[in-house]
């Protein structure tokens, strides 16, 4: 199902904060969505999300989604997911070599953790693959 990517190689994915609240009846959380952008074959790397509880849907177009040890999942436009504090988000990729996929990803984080690491602590990318994420030098 996910044969033929080169993680080295994927596009990848813009993300848009589109909003961030404090829950005033839950001190010290807050819940944050994230608009996520992924090109034709676009993916990010293995990566946990800083303690939250996250939830997730495709708006548009079809993704390969893997979590833990839990098989591939094929999810299109409409469909959803729970990722639990911990818990590593092992493949997030576009299945299309030609649409672009969108998602939103809403979490429910201590407020802390997104004021103080912001970005970087929202998505923790797995070590070995931090390097991936730095623009190519010229």
């Amino acid at each position: 199902m996910t044969e033929g990517y080169v993680l080295e190689k994927a596009p990848h994915a813009s993300i848009q904060l589109l909003y961030s609240y404090p829950l005033v009846n839950v001190p010290g959380f807050s819940i944050l969505t994230l608009k996520v952008t992924f090109p034709p074959r676009g993916a990010t790397p293995p990566h946990r999300h800083g303690g939250a509880s996250v939830s997730g849907v495709i708006l548009r177009g079809t993704a390969y989604n893997k979590m833990n040890d839990e098989p591939t999942m094929v999810l299109t436009a409409g469909e959803s997911w729970y990722e639990a504090p911990g818990c590593h988000h092992r493949i997030s990729a576009n299945a299309s070599e030609t649409e672009e996929m969108e998602l939103m990803a809403t979490f429910v984080v201590e407020t802390k953790v997104a004021e103080e690491g912001g970005m970087a602590a929202l998505v923790q990318i797995d070590e070995e693959f931090v390097d991936l994420m730095m623009p190519p030098k010229v």
